[in-house]
């Protein structure tokens, strides 16, 4: 099966739980508190040999008409129109209720193929629940617990069934489908024919403070709508990712929950998306930290930064709302004071003035993005290391420690994504933080590595007499 399939229904019956275990892993967030997931998720999903593109939704509520709720809504209904197959999820515990009517209404003005799955039946108590479902005119409903995993094989059928109406209608392409060849009919498995992959694609995690405009950066950058944007801080609460082509090059983005000190996070749910916001940074190879041109750097800005430099990524600051600023000049040199103060660990961090809301400098940003990845995995010869590293210890030798010298002997590349690289002395633990720091600088300025962590690690050669 190569379909779409869009989870939908009221807050908290469990789309999100059932969107986990389809995808085999935990990447939407699930929490009790109705209304967690706010934009629509993307992922690949699989049923033993079932396998199909599942978008996860936020809850729906007929009577709320809430501005936020009403673009939550519309993300929805974008899932519904591009999904070949909608499963309406109700909650069996609960019960059939007037939202789930309304909402079973409107599906079923919209779309044709829908499956009615029955959640959270684990127990007896949902039996009543399951009988109500009937009233809604979908035909049985898929009994499940998707928390526990029960009725997965209901639902493996359901799909399947839905999926043999969908080939006959000629919407989608059959897992199994036969090829007129010269000695006849061949069945080939589409699911599993072998398709050639290309490079690696560049994963970009946009990071930042709370309404500094990182879900309007995704949108214009994707020339559409796509996650949710408002003038409300900390819409986004877990990380979206998109897959994305820009000049022929495929990109995965990621919009992530804007990051507050800890000592303002008050509640769990606030705290799993700050979580799930450092597994998009851990998983990126790029961070792009958008920062308010009004509000230079501040503090929790630089605490971010240092957080993706420790993490070993490299990282390229978006000064958006630049449209706003009068004075650009005093800016810039704000910003470098600020970086060269308070991030001397990564010197010469390159940044992109921008507008998201007005597109302005956006392919600048994505190039930068680019020459940032190629220097996080630049690889020096040793050869040419070895000869620069003589240079700069005989220029600036290091300490002497009672009275004896520091023997440096060689230096060698031990791994890129960062870079970084093993020296070899005689007394590894006595090299002052002070002279590694001096060795990091010239490599920097000599091989030309911006905005990215080097790593440098002492070691000593093993004595083959010992």
């Amino acid at each position: 099966m190569n379909g779409i399939v869009a989870i939908i229904g009221r807050p908290n019956v469990g789309k999100s739980t059932l969107f986990n275990r389809l995808i085999g892993r935990q990447h939407a967030l699930v929490d009790d508190t109705p209304g967690v997931t706010r934009d629509r998720r993307r992922g690949e999903a699989k049923i033993s040999d079932l396998q199909f593109t599942v978008f996860d939704t936020a809850g729906l509520e007929s009577n709320d008409t809430a501005l936020l709720t009403k673009r939550m809504r519309d993300q929805t209904e974008m899932a519904v129109q591009e999904a070949d197959i909608v499963i309406l999820m109700v909650d069996a515990k609960t019960g059939i209720t007037p939202d789930d009517m309304e909402l079973c209404r409107w599906l079923r003005r919209k779309k044709s193929d829908i499956i009615l799955v029955a959640n959270k039946c684990e127990s007896n108590a949902s039996e009543s629940g399951i009988l109500e479902a009937f009233n809604l005119g979908l035909g049985e409903p898929v009994v499940i617990s998707a928390e526990h995993g029960l009725g997965m094989a209901n639902l493996y059928a359901a799909l399947r069934l839905q999926e043999q109406k969908l080939v006959e209608k000629d919407k989608i392409v059959p897992s199994h489908t036969e090829i007129q060849h010269d000695m006849g009919k061949v069945s080939v498995d589409l699911d599993n024919f072998p398709v050639e992959k290309d490079s690696e694609i560049l994963r970009l995690a946009i990071v930042g403070r709370p309404n500094v405009g990182k879900s309007t950066l995704i949108n214009a950058l994707l020339g559409q709508n796509r996650v949710l944007t408002g003038p409300e801080a900390g819409i986004t609460r877990d990380s979206i990712q998109i897959e994305w082509q820009w000049k022929k090059k495929t990109l995965h983005l990621f919009d992530t929950a804007g990051l507050r000190r800890k000592s303002r996070v008050a509640n769990k749910l606030e705290k799993a998306s700050g979580n799930d916001t450092w597994r998009a940074v851990r998983f990126a190879h790029v961070v792009v930290l958008v920062v308010d041109a009004s509000m230079m750097l501040e503090r929790q800005d630089l605490n971010i930064a240092r957080l993706v430099i420790e993490e070993g990524r490299s990282l390229l600051i978006a000064i958006n709302k630049w449209d706003l600023i009068r004075n650009k000049n005093k800016a810039i040199k704000e910003l470098q004071g600020r970086v060269k103060t308070s991030l001397p660990q990564v010197k010469d961090i390159p940044y992109v003035p921008i507008s998201a809301l007005e597109k302005t400098n956006l392919d600048i940003l994505i190039e930068r993005s680019f020459a940032v990845y190629e220097v996080w995995n630049q690889r020096v010869p040793t050869a040419k290391l070895n000869r620069w590293f003589e240079a700069i210890v005989e220029r600036h030798p290091p300490p002497l420690v009672q009275g004896r010298r520091l023997k440096l002997r060689y230096i060698t590349q031990i791994k890129t994504r960062p870079p970084s690289f093993a020296c070899f002395c005689n007394q590894p633990d006595q090299i002052p933080e002070s002279y590694k720091r001096y060795v990091i600088n010239e490599l920097r300025k000599q091989f030309t590595l911006p905005g990215v962590p080097i790593r440098l690690l002492m070691k000593t050669s093993k004595n083959p007499f010992a």
